[in-house]
């Protein structure tokens, strides 16, 4: 699995709003200062998330950005699929639609069993979760082996 940086910068992005105290909103600009996200590039990201009711933004003088909900309530999953779609996808279909033939249908198992496992991390951290650095142990678990840091 490849983290894309619409992915990354929508998930700084948004512990940023979640970790304000005071819920207000936040500007466009400062969410790209403090996360050094491009303007241009953040906008983007920004209007994909209130498409999929994450985010809204609020006019006005105090306007910006803000969580349309419970920041709890928001998995990376959720996130990821807002802004770049399935979180496994074979040559741009859903693992369950491909076809192979008998020899490589097997393949098909490897995809599906992919998503379950980033399903099984993605759906469990929610944004709060994050912007509180606190990690369900399921997660923490994973990264305790020093193989986990390792790379391949």
């Amino acid at each position: 699995m490849r983290v894309s940086a619409k992915s990354d910068y929508a998930l700084r992005a948004l512990i940023v709003m979640a970790a304000r105290d005071d819920a207000r909103a936040v500007s466009a600009e400062e969410l790209g200062r403090v996360q050094d996200i491009p303007h241009g590039f953040l906008q983007a990201i920004l209007a994909d998330l209130r498409r999929a009711g994450i985010v809204m933004s609020q006019r006005g003088q105090s306007g910006g950005w803000r969580m349309a909900r419970s920041a709890a309530e928001v998995s990376i999953a959720d996130v990821i699929r807002a802004v770049d779609g399935p979180l496994v996808s074979v040559y741009g279909l859903r693992p369950e639609a491909v076809a192979y033939n008998e020899q490589a249908d097997v393949l098909q198992h490897v995809w599906i069993a992919a998503r379950r496992a980033l399903r099984e991390v993605f759906e469990d951290v929610s944004i709060q979760a994050l912007a509180d650095g606190k990690l369900p142990e399921a997660v923490t678990s994973r990264t305790a082996d020093e193989d986990a840091w390792a790379p391949h």
